[in-house]
């Protein structure tokens, strides 16, 4: 699966689960950090945390494994760092506070 079409399933898997103000932004012509930031917004810590384990477990399915994950232990934000793919889920303020959409 090439990185688009990854990018377009995580994008899929967050909408099936009801992620709000899903957002992908391509960056790859601005940064080195990676070609694409998915980033969605939860209305719970609940959903938050269900919302990262549907992804892990999608692309797990296509043999699609992060290299680093961050924020299971936070209340407000979990990124997940596939290389060239990172998925920024945040709760809503935390999302207005750090506000990526404007910084790239």
């Amino acid at each position: 699966m090439d990185i688009l079409a990854t990018a377009k399933k995580i994008v899929k898997t967050l909408d099936t689960k009801r992620a709000s103000d899903i957002t992908l932004l391509k960056i790859e012509e601005l940064t080195v950090l990676s070609d694409y930031f998915v980033i969605a917004s939860a209305s719970s810590t609940t959903q938050l945390k269900s919302l990262a384990g549907e992804v892990e477990f999608e692309l797990d399915q296509d043999g699609i494994k992060p290299l680093h994950i961050e924020g299971y232990d936070s209340d407000s934000w979990i990124l997940l760092d596939y290389g060239s793919i990172v998925v920024h889920l945040f709760l809503k303020d935390s999302r207005m506070f750090y506000s990526l959409e404007r910084l790239w």
